[in-house]
């Protein structure tokens, strides 16, 4: 769950290490049905945590170029304070990354500055929104995994 919070993928991890103790114990206290479920979460908690930001940009009347922007400032964002500021950081980072993405698209489209903030913000509130599901999904893995591995 700490790792999936600082943008790595945590929930593939937790269901990687659930995927390789359910082979030691010989597939008896962790089932391959309960392995499907962990993976197609993690699957969709990656999707939903990667087109949120665009997805939210798009409904804030964001430029396809400015949806885009902002994903890949997201991404940039939260490289760039990961490093000084952990946990947070990272988190604040994508957010300003987005903003930042998807304002410096739309007025580079000399779409005007209310424009720029407008799709800035939805596209920060997007990413963000999609964060906390991932971290929720991250958390729901977990509890399936510990819950499978003590039954």
């Amino acid at each position: 769950i700490f790792l999936t919070v600082l943008q790595f993928p945590g929930t593939w991890l937790t269901a990687l290490m659930a995927t390789v103790y359910a082979w030691h114990y010989h597939w008896e206290r962790i089932g391959v049905r309960t392995l499907i479920i962990v993976f197609v979460i993690a699957g969709v908690a990656e999707i939903v945590e990667a087109l949120s930001g665009v997805m939210a940009a798009k409904r804030g009347g964001a430029s396809r170029r400015a949806a885009w922007y902002g994903l890949l400032g997201g991404v940039a964002g939260a490289l760039l304070l990961s490093i000084p500021v952990p946990i947070i950081g990272t988190i604040i980072g994508a957010a300003i990354g987005c903003f930042v993405g998807a304002f410096v698209a739309e007025v580079s489209q000399s779409r005007g500055l209310a424009a720029g903030t407008r799709s800035g913000l939805y596209t920060a509130a997007g990413r963000t929104m999609g964060t906390v599901f991932k971290t929720a999904a991250s958390l729901v893995v977990a509890i399936i995994v510990i819950l499978a591995a003590l039954a």
